[in-house]
């Protein structure tokens, strides 16, 4: 981990001003960005403040009133465009993710294949937004039903998916005939430039997209312009429960329409009939994807008691095998660092691991703090419900098991959480699998598989998880008003 690693990125690419109104401006300061496989700086981006966020909440409301005014098809060509161009420069756009967040390459190849999947899904979608010729109860009137963009989006997106985040929501909203500015997370904006070089390059109108970077220290008055000024219509926020909770409320004063994809606690259940070794690369696909730091991570596993033993051994054989911590540029790495030295502490420090052997748990595999952002993968068995491993969210390489003996008692611990995201299963009885998928509180749910995600099907959560969908054909639809039109005066 002390190698020197450089990132080797067209300049076209590496951009480092805001985007607005199809221009790239400097800011009055800058901010770093780090690599946090190894702290060193990568670049320095123009830290914009609420002049800035303002400015371009206006080129975007400018923009709104001829973007419309495009066909379907005119914006449905554009997005395969900028589709085209994301799959043209993938190995770029995967270098800028892997050395901004720590993720490898790997995954960071399938992260840009995924995040351009959303604007070649919505390309699609966005000529099939269809109204609605409703029977009239009268016969000198006529009913109809027209959907219209909402206006001026707000894309507020985080550091785990810094390039999918973004076109999930954006693809939608671009389709839908909305325009957006985007303010990504602190710690990843270059790739959220580099994507507003490619939707330049494709030919996105100027102001429809636009691209407000900024620091730690101004998020919140950059946040609060895009949650509070008048112009904007609706707001669409990843992130963490309690940072939603504070949008809404600004978001109140002028009732706008919001999406919330907020924290998650997923559980992971393994009955005694389950195929083991499925569950055992369930379990490794779900959880260690991105080092931990996904919101539809397995955060609570709880394992029969009849198969626990047999599912702890090859567990951790598959950790010894499979799990390597390094750069992720290097090939071989599966396991890359956290995203900062804060995170690191949170998963290493009293919140997680040290409360739970404090409590009883036995360390199996890991759970040691590395140099910088780093923790080795870790597992944990002798869990219990009041270590807080199993209360709340860890966003890191930790997997608590705890030994539960029925059905009724592990659907009473998967549903004793404010949140519900992500909820995972396995089993072989067709039976169990129908009665635990419908009970449990999430808003999405893995049978037989650690794997979710796709453009073809919804995203989102239940209770204090968030508000709305994105993906599938209920995405484009959050970013939508509906019209009652009442055609009168027609003679029968």
């Amino acid at each position: 981990m002390q190698r020197c690693f450089s990132l080797d990125v067209p300049a076209p690419l590496l951009r480092t001003q805001s985007y607005v109104d199809g221009r790239w401006l400097p800011a009055a300061s800058v901010f770093p960005v780090l690599d946090p496989a190894t702290g060193r700086e990568i670049a320095r981006v123009a830290d914009c403040g609420p002049a800035e966020a303002r400015r371009a909440v206006e080129a975007a409301y400018r923009a709104f009133s001829s973007w419309k005014q495009f066909t379907a098809k005119e914006r449905s060509i554009l997005l395969r465009k900028w589709f085209d161009l994301m799959t043209l420069h993938k190995e770029d756009l995967a270098k800028l993710i892997t050395f901004e967040s720590g993720k490898p390459m790997k995954e960071s190849l399938g992260e840009i294949t995924y995040s351009a999947s959303f604007l070649e899904w919505f390309s699609e979608e966005a000529r099939r937004v269809y109204g609605d010729i409703v029977p009239s109860p009268a016969k000198d009137r006529k009913i109809f039903l027209l959907k219209q963009p909402v206006g001026v989006a707000s894309i507020i997106t985080p550091w785990n998916f810094p390039s999918a985040m973004i076109t999930r929501k954006v693809g939608a909203a671009l389709a839908a005939g909305c325009t957006v500015v985007v303010k990504p997370a602190e710690d990843t904006p270059l790739s959220a430039l580099a994507l507003a070089e490619l939707a330049d390059q494709a030919g996105i109108p100027a102001g429809v997209f636009n691209v407000v970077p900024c620091s730690k220290e101004k998020t919140p008055s950059v946040g609060q312009i895009l949650c509070t000024d008048p112009l904007v219509a609706k707001i669409s926020f990843t992130g963490s429960t309690a940072t939603g909770k504070v949008l809404l409320k600004m978001a109140a004063d002028t009732v706008k329409k919001a999406s919330m994809e907020l924290g998650g606690h997923a559980p992971f259940i393994v009955f005694d009939s389950a195929d083991v070794d499925m569950a055992v690369g369930g379990a490794m696909a779900s959880k260690f994807r991105n080092s931990g730091q996904t919101c539809v991570c397995s955060n609570r596993f709880l394992v029969q008691s009849g198969i626990y033993d047999r599912f702890m051994d090859k567990l951790g054989r598959a950790m010894d095998a499979e799990l390597r911590l390094g750069h992720g540029s290097e090939p071989d790495t599966t396991q890359g660092p956290l995203i900062n030295a804060r995170a690191a502490e949170k998963v290493n420090g009293e919140a997680v691991i040290s409360d739970a052997v404090s409590r009883g748990a036995k360390v199996l595999r890991g759970g040691k703090r590395l140099d910088g952002s780093f923790v080795e993968p870790t597992l944990l068995s002798d869990v219990t419900t009041d270590m807080l491993c199993l209360q709340e969210e860890t966003f890191g390489p930790v997997l608590p098991v705890l030994r539960f003996n029925s059905e009724e008692e592990a659907l009473a611990i998967a549903n004793a959480s404010n949140v519900g995201l992500a909820g995972y299963l396995y089993s072989q009885d067709v039976s169990q699998l129908w009665r635990v998928l419908e009970a449990m509180e999430t808003g999405i749910v893995g049978v037989n598989e650690g794997l979710l995600s796709t453009p073809e099907a919804t995203f989102g959560g239940v209770k204090q998880s968030g508000l709305g969908r994105e993906g599938s054909k209920y995405g484009i639809e959050e970013y939508l008003e509906v019209k009652y039109v009442c055609f009168g005066g027609l003679k029968p």
